[in-house]
């Protein structure tokens, strides 16, 4: 896999994953063309102001992303936390890579970032994600209700401290 900053000419690949309504059902339905942009351009002024953002993850050998995965800022209680998240197109699911890029972004966010504590927080009925936060050693601090197109959603808040990761032991990774 390689991740990469997302760019203009992704907003197709990016169609793809947004306006699927399995990918998107924890966020209340699949995207308009208007919703992809705005996020799409999010993640880019994510790049410039903050320095990462969700960026689209690749395979060799493969044309387009299958999916994207970062990290950002999101709120939390009232505080402001750095948050690894994850979406994949359907048909790249169960085959380890949200897990693999979840554990790549829990170390950059750790040995390039510098941060103490890394985040996940997932809708309760996102049971395949809570599961990828878990394989990423975090675990189940709190919870949170996020008020999103009309609906409230509980959400669980997953958190791991750099003190309590096992290390990858490969620990080669560059800004990007």
């Amino acid at each position: 896999m390689r991740f990469r900053k997302l760019i203009p000419k992704d907003f197709h690949d990016l169609a793809l994953l947004l306006q699927d309504e399995d990918v998107m059902y924890a966020y209340e339905g699949a995207f308009t063309d208007l919703e992809v942009r705005s996020w799409l351009e999010k993640q880019m002024s994510r790049y410039e102001k903050d320095g990462f953002g969700l960026w689209g993850v690749e395979l060799k050998g493969c044309s387009g992303l299958i999916g994207q995965c970062g990290i950002t800022y999101q709120d939390c209680k009232g505080e402001t936390v750095p948050e690894i998240g994850y979406l994949f197109r359907k048909e790249f699911w169960h085959k380890g890579y949200a897990t693999e890029s979840a554990i790549a972004c829990r170390e950059y966010a750790f040995q390039v970032l510098g941060f103490e504590r890394i985040y996940s927080i997932i809708r309760d009925s996102n049971e395949a994600s809570r599961k990828v936060a878990e394989r990423n050693g975090m675990r189940k601090v709190g919870e949170m209700m996020k008020h999103y197109r009309g609906v409230d959603m509980l959400h669980y808040i997953y958190c791991i401290e750099r003190a309590d990761r096992l290390p990858e032991p490969h620990g080669c990774f560059r800004k990007l």
